[in-house]
This record gives structure tokens, C-alpha cells and sequence, in this order.
């Protein structure tokens, strides 16, 4: 019987020449027995990948249909660029109910295998968001790829809602909410009404208070609660999600940019840096660390990021914060563990 290495290579036509030449019947190799064993290890490993995905895809249509979920899901896509570091701009509450949506997996699926799927989920959503890389062939029909993804990120009318998928694309074309990316068009990333501003505050929160002042501005109960539970694009009198008039892009494409210098981009991405490399290395001996330590870092990480918003902003007061922030940075890189 062959290994299981060597079957796997031959599922995919990866045999060497020398694998492929024997001069007895009886020394060739019998694949098939290996085979069904990778055939039911692939399937049980298509199953879980499948629910864990099909659950992806709900909860990130949701954080796009339902309003409340949306005000912490536009963090995400709020980036008026497209590239790995807007993988890591998440809002900071949609932990807090993306569980309804995965919920129902505790029936079928080991909870240890569901956190081993859901990390790959959302590993393998890292590198689809670039610019860089173009169209992957057959890929595009089955798996989430850059093309799709930026799609996703685009505010262009056609862009809107959709292409949801996490790892596979087919539930979008299942749902119909598939778009493939169109040559004929430039693709603008960012909100259809942006915030302006590099606040972080302000990017995680703007817009629940919005949300908030809306709800007191409506008149009747019913209306009320239908912004919470309807799309970001509702109004009285239309439909759940809205009229789908959403403006046209303008070309060139305009962005929030407030002309900071280059000496200054370079000075706060390496103090950025820096910060994070602290923070990274906290985190990393919370063994060690008192509760204490980690709230002042976690304070200080807020803060560093509000201040370089601020400067990007072209805040009067960007200065005096920076000036905070330097006495900060001295104390806490003092050995406080």
C-alpha cells in the first residue's frame, strides 16, 4: 500500500517520472486504499470548513443588512485604501455578537475543532486584501480571492453588498449577492459617507452616536426600532435595505488626505512600531503582568493611536498630545513587570 504522502502527490499529478516507471505489474503501488482514507479525511475536513464558513457568511451579510451590527462592522470599512493593514482594522465590539451566528455549530462540532476552524477562517482573509495580486483563474469560482474581496470594499454602486464570502465564494453565488470586478471601472474603497478623520475614536464609535441621534430624531416606536434592526441605508416609507440610490463615484477618485509630510509619516510609523512591539511583548508574558500593567498599556496603545490621528488630522492640540504621549512612552519602558 502506498503512504499517504505519496497518494496525496498522485491525487494531483505530482509523481516523478521514477514513481510512474516500473518494469513488474506486481511493484506497482495500490493507491486506492490510501486514497479512501484521504477521501473521508477530506470530507469530514469539507464539512467543518463549510459550516464554520456558511456561519461566516451570515454574520458578515448581517454586519451589512442590520444596522446595529453595522456601526461596528464600518470600522473595517472605513480604509480608503486597499491592503494587508486593513485586514487588521476591526471594530472593537463585533466579537461581542458574532457568536449568535456561530451558535448553532455547538450542536454538530467539538468545540476545539470549531476555534482551529474559525482561526483559519479568519487567517485566510489576511492576504485577500490587496491590490497586488489580480485574478487566480478557476480560483475565482470556488474560493474568496483579492478580486472578489475588493470588490466587497468598494463603494462604487455595483460594489455594495456583496461578495460576503469568508473562504468560499460559492455561497454568494448560491445567495446572490456574487459581483465579480469589472475592468471598465476603478474601484473606490471607503464609505459611501465618510467620517474624515484618522480619530480612532471616532472610526469605532462616530457611528453609534450618529445612531443615537437619529433615534431620537424619528418619531414613533416603530420607526425607531427599524433603524436599529434594518440596513444603514433605510428611511422611512423604503424598503428593509434601503432604495439602493447610492451617489456615483467621482473620478479622480478624492480621498481623506490632509498632506502630512514624509518625515512625519516616517516618524509616527516607527514610533508605531515601537508601541506595538511593547504591546506585542506584554501580551505575550501575561503570566508576568499584573491586570494593572496591561490596562496602562492597553490605555497607552489607545492613546498613541488617538494622538497620530490627531496629527493626521491636522489637530491644533496634535502637538501637546505628542508631547504627553513621549513622557508616557519613557515610563512604561521602564521594567514595570
Amino acid at each position: 500500500m502506498a503512504g499517504i504522502m505519496t497518494t496525496l502527490r498522485a491525487m494531483f499529478y505530482l509523481l516523478t517520472p521514477l514513481e510512474t516507471y516500473y518494469e513488474r505489474i506486481e511493484d506497482v503501488p495500490d493507491y486506492v486504499p490510501t486514497a479512501i482514507q484521504l477521501f473521508m479525511g477530506f470530507q469530514v475536513l469539507e464539512f467543518f470548513i463549510a459550516c464554520i464558513d456558511f456561519s461566516y457568511y451570515w454574520l458578515h451579510r448581517m454586519s451589512h443588512e442590520v444596522n446595529l451590527f453595522w456601526a461596528t462592522h464600518q470600522t473595517h470599512h472605513s480604509a480608503e485604501n486597499f491592503n494587508f493593514s486593513v485586514a487588521l482594522r476591526q471594530g472593537f465590539l463585533q466579537h461581542y455578537f458574532s457568536w449568535i451566528f456561530y451558535l448553532p455549530l455547538a450542536l454538530i462540532i467539538p468545540p476545539q475543532i470549531f476555534i482551529i476552524h474559525l482561526q483559519m477562517n479568519l487567517l485566510f482573509q489576511f492576504w485577500v486584501h490587496t491590490e497586488i495580486i489580480s485574478k487566480l483563474g478557476p480560483l475565482e469560482f470556488i474560493l474568496n480571492t483579492p478580486s472578489h474581496h475588493r470588490v466587497h470594499h468598494g463603494r462604487n454602486p455595483y460594489c455594495i453588498d456583496k461578495n460576503y464570502a469568508g473562504v468560499l465564494v460559492i455561497w454568494d453565488r448560491l445567495f446572490g449577492t456574487f459581483a465579480a470586478e469589472r475592468k471598465d471601472e476603478e474601484i473606490a474603497y471607503g464609505l459611501v459617507y465618510s467620517f474624515a478623520s484618522f480619530d480612532p475614536l471616532k472610526t469605532q464609535f462616530g457611528y453609534y452616536q450618529y445612531m443615537f441621534e437619529q433615534f431620537f430624531k424619528l418619531e414613533g416606536w416603530k420607526n425607531k426600532l427599524s433603524l436599529i434592526w434594518k440596513g444603514p441605508s433605510w428611511q422611512p416609507g423604503l424598503p428593509r435595505l434601503g432604495d439602493h440610490q447610492y451617489p456615483l463615484v467621482k473620478y479622480p477618485v478624492e480621498f481623506h488626505d490632509p498632506n502630512i509630510s514624509m518625515i512625519l509619516s516616517i516618524y509616527t510609523f516607527a514610533h508605531f512600531l515601537f508601541v506595538l512591539g511593547q504591546y506585542s511583548a506584554v501580551l505575550q508574558d501575561l503570566n508576568n503582568c499584573s491586570v494593572l500593567v496591561l490596562l496602562f498599556y492597553s490605555i497607552f496603545m489607545l492613546f498613541t493611536l488617538t494622538t497620530f490621528g490627531a496629527i493626521f488630522d491636522n489637530r491644533k492640540y496634535a502637538l501637546r498630545l505628542e508631547r504627553i504621549r513621549l513622557v508616557l512612552m519613557l515610563l512604561l519602558s521602564q521594567p514595570l513587570i
